[in-house]
């Protein structure tokens, strides 16, 4: 496998591909079993959920620290020391007998997967050409929301029995993808930007910068709306909450329930493996107008708010064996995809819903790195995960207020129903700057793509400033580009 050839890039690629998925699964464990990790700790499941919202602000602030740092320094070792600390963490999630060694512990994996989100982002961005961005960071974006999904279902299926071992299995792969992670390419900054074609880019961040971000009007928006995005999607942690509800209503006993929750909404949720389509678009609309990622996000998540309030309340009449075994369980949820019209039809709403809102996170990925020079991409990156993780934390925690509020006007499963529809409409206003963004984001293009060509202007000889710098931002989005990965 040649240093930083084809085969090395591909390699480097499907790894951080992997980590992001495990960094995820990691998270997403947690919210299938509050109510088997509550009763051992002796507590209530408010305050294992207390652990998730923690999590998602640790998580965010981490992320800070080791962008600035991977910014600034080489960016694979900090890489490898966030996942070492998400590692342990986990492991010890596994392992704690008390409920404040196991906030403890969440606290600490949050810290290191904050630091793994935040400076992978910034080395992939450097693996890939403008011009196909966003359908490389759909791969990257899936990968989360597919480890999300993989820990909902882990959590479920490995869990419900005993809930230590899903920590433990997932502490146990962590390591293994560091000893991948330890082959993989190291990337130098700025390698996939046409302008900096034949020269060495050593920008590195200074505090200095920090306004200059900031004054893209561009990344305001991008770093803003993910506090309401998050507070839409962090509620939907609760979503095995609801179909757990629905079974328990329907007579079945807790365990089966937990079940019958965690593989309904793994299921579910596999609209967003089209999040690809979305980065396809944007990449594809990219190319007749800088606005092109930007609309394509407004548009995803704003038309994806009916068929959430839709998939809420549809209801579901659910058929299998209880008390069965797993595998019995999960056979009869996936007949049921089949058999029964109402979770047919739920299923159906669901995978549209999500494949609309997909739309926001690849095309929030390329724009970052579109409007940011590489030096400045794990920085915005962190600061708008800190307003991701604020908003997540905030929707987790207050959607489970709203839930015991509301349980006093409707009984379960109704109050976690009409719970999810109000938060699910904090989405609007996401949309709403994600069009704002679209009437900026041509300047701030065009103003990166000068700096860039300036910085490689003075390393090339006198008078030699590059074949790219007539291309203006529509034509560098729609250039030639000049290899599988880059």
């Amino acid at each position: 496998m040649g240093r930083g050839g084809a085969v090395h890039r591909v390699y480097s690629v499907v790894v951080f591909v992997i980590l992001a998925a495990l960094d995820n699964v990691a998270i997403g464990i947690v919210p299938p079993l509050y109510g088997s990790i509550a009763t051992e700790l002796d507590v209530g499941e408010g305050h294992i959920a207390l652990a998730t919202t923690m999590m998602f602000l640790f998580s965010a602030v981490a992320a800070i620290v080791f962008a600035y740092v991977g910014d600034r320094t080489d960016r694979k070792p900090v890489l490898v020391a966030g996942t070492l600390i998400w590692v342990i963490g986990t492991a010890w999630s596994g392992l704690a007998g008390s409920y404040p060694s196991f906030l403890a512990a969440q606290i600490l994996a949050a810290i290191g997967l904050g630091g793994v989100a935040s400076v992978s982002f910034a080395v992939v961005s450097d693996l890939i050409s403008p011009r196909r961005r966003g359908l490389v960071m759909s791969f990257w974006g899936l990968s989360q929301g597919v480890g999300t999904l993989a820990g909902t279902l882990v959590g479920g299926i490995l869990g419900h029995g005993d809930w230590r071992r899903p920590f433990l299995i997932t502490a146990a792969a962590g390591v293994l993808a560091t000893l991948a992670y330890l082959l993989t390419y190291n990337v130098p900054r700025g390698e996939s930007q046409p302008e900096l074609a034949g020269v060495e880019y050593d920008e590195r961040i200074h505090h200095e910068d920090i306004p200059v971000i900031l004054r893209r009007r561009t990344n305001i928006w991008l770093i803003l709306q993910g506090g309401t995005a998050q507070i839409a999607f962090g509620s939907l942690v609760w979503l095995p909450i609801l179909f757990r509800a629905r079974a328990e209503d329907q007579g079945y006993s807790p365990g089966t329930a937990v079940l019958i929750g965690s593989v309904f909404a793994t299921i579910f949720q596999l609209g967003a493996a089209l999040s690809i389509l979305g980065g396809l678009a944007g990449d594809r609309l990219q190319r007749r107008t800088p606005r092109g990622r930007a609309l394509v996000a407004s548009v995803g998540v704003l038309a994806a708010v009916p068929f959430y309030v839709v998939l809420f309340f549809v209801p579901m009449k659910i058929t299998v064996p209880d008390g069965a075994g797993t595998g019995a369980v999960i056979r009869g949820v996936l007949a049921n995809v089949v058999t029964e019209p109402t979770v047919a039809a739920c299923l159906a709403t669901a995978v549209f819903a999500l494949m609309l809102t997909s739309a926001n996170s690849p095309n929030w990925f390329a724009m970052i790195a579109d409007v940011n020079p590489p030096q400045h991409r794990g920085t915005v990156y962190s600061l708008g995960n800190l307003v991701n993780g604020v908003g997540r934390a905030g929707g987790n925690a207050l959607v489970g207020v709203a839930f015991h509020r509301l349980s006093g006007t409707f009984p379960p499963p109704l109050n976690y129903a009409v719970g999810l529809a109000g938060f699910v409409f904090f989405f609007v206003p996401t949309g709403i700057m994600y069009w704002l963004a679209s009437r900026t984001v041509a300047e701030d293009m065009a103003r990166t793509h000068a700096d860039l060509l300036a910085v490689a202007s003075e390393q090339r000889p006198h008078g030699d400033i590059g074949g790219d710098a007539t291309v203006g931002v529509q034509g560098l989005t729609a250039q030639q580009d000049p290899g599988p990965v880059r």
